[in-house]
């Protein structure tokens, strides 16, 4: 589509009932007066289609519920004034909006998948795995009862297993189509969340999956392979190991590393970059490289205060993240996750392969982001070594 293309593409979301979801996020301003993220679904109220438009902020969340016509200039307002990305699921298929700082819109099918429209009000929360349905993993964990009711104090637990498979499903099919998909989660633990991947791609996408997961902890490990033989998960196996020492035996598709402690973050990435994997979900942990290394003397006023700069550090360490996947050829969502149970890190790091030409701009951002915060080589460009090469000359 062109990029003059929006209001012709919310006209017939909006008018014609295509629209099933909506959500407009990566906000232009981050104030405590404007939201993190605005969420549109369609609804009946007497016969007419109206939009319900849910704004979420730090601390609260609001609803305005409009007329299509109304709901087609909030939308295109949101987009061009105040955000900088939209998602749209559609009857025919999943399209993104992306809005330049000049105020230029581009408009692409990000996926052929069809969506129902729901037009239900105030239904219960769509989960993917839901409360009264019984899931054999999640009963074997202690997450809910036999009969299938989640018990209280796992609710959490089952609301962080949702998100999760929530932002796996955005990307699923990305994943290959013939063959087995190879995944390997890097610091597994007790495994919910593995167990949860295996169990969506395996029983409920009915895809031909085969998942290593790998912790340092013997006693975990022992569990997890006693677990996932109980529940007759043959293409699911844990093993003892180091991050840094894993080498696969053919290619990889997906890497997971969720709570990877701080450099331990830096080598999954690079080892699935190496790897060729279509899909990476990291949420990083304990980032400790950057504290004392960051500098910038306009915020020494911030900067000066420890909790601050450690916060500014993770944040800027998750941002060079990012730039470096996008070199090598990957498009990278920073989103929000549900907090794990030992840390309050809180942010995903998505990134999908892309067969897009290299594009050398990402260099040169990268390059300012490191010169904004004093910073010179740093561990991932280090470990990466003579993998990340450009026609002999280094990219970095």
């Amino acid at each position: 589509m062109e990029d003059n293309g929006l209001r012709d593409l919310l006209d017939r979301l909006f008018l014609q009932g295509s629209l099933s979801k909506a959500i407009i996020s990566n906000r232009k301003r981050k104030t405590e007066e404007s939201p993190l993220k605005v969420t549109i679904k369609p609804f009946d109220q007497k016969g007419t289609t109206r939009f319900q438009f849910e704004r979420h902020y730090q601390k609260k969340v609001t609803h305005e519920n409009l007329d299509p016509e109304d709901a087609i200039e909030l939308a295109e307002q949101l987009l061009l004034n105040d955000f900088k990305q939209g998602d749209f699921k559609t009857t025919d298929g999943e399209y993104q909006v992306l809005v330049s700082k000049k105020g230029a819109t581009r408009i692409k099918e990000v996926s052929s998948k069809k969506h129902l429209v729901d037009l239900t009000h105030d239904r219960k929360k769509n989960y993917i795995l839901q409360d009264g349905e019984p899931v054999d993993y999640l009963v074997h964990l202690g997450v809910m009862s036999p009969e299938g009711t989640v018990y209280k104090k796992k609710y959490d637990k089952f609301r962080q297993i949702n998100r999760f498979l929530e932002l796996v499903e955005d990307v699923a099919d990305t994943l290959k189509d013939n063959g087995t998909i190879k995944i390997v989660d890097f610091g597994c633990g007790k495994s919910y969340l593995t167990f949860a991947l295996y169990h969506y791609l395996s029983v409920i996408r009915g895809l031909d999956i085969n998942i290593i997961g790998m912790d340092l902890k013997k006693d975990v490990i022992d569990f997890c392979n006693d677990t996932a033989e109980k529940l007759g998960n043959e293409n699911l196996k844990f093993i003892c190991g180091d991050i840094a020492d894993y080498v696969p035996g053919s290619d990889i598709d997906m890497v997971v590393t969720l709570h990877a402690c701080d450099t331990a973050t830096d080598i999954a990435l690079v080892k699935a970059a190496q790897w060729g994997a279509r899909v990476i979900m990291s949420v990083p942990c304990c980032q400790h490289e950057l504290f004392s290394k960051i500098k910038n003397p306009e915020l020494n006023g911030m900067l000066k205060h420890g909790i601050i700069k450690e916060r500014l550090s993770s944040l800027v360490t998750d941002s060079i993240r990012g730039s470096i996947l996008e070199i090598l050829g990957y498009q990278v969502q920073i989103l929000e996750f549900v907090d794990m149970e030992h840390t309050p890190k809180n942010i995903m790091i998505r990134a999908v392969r892309t067969h897009e030409a290299y594009r050398p701009e990402t260099i040169l951002e990268y390059k300012q982001l490191k010169s904004e915060w004093g910073l010179e080589e740093l561990f991932i460009e280090s470990y990466m070594g003579d993998y990340f090469k450009v026609q002999g000359e280094e990219r970095f």
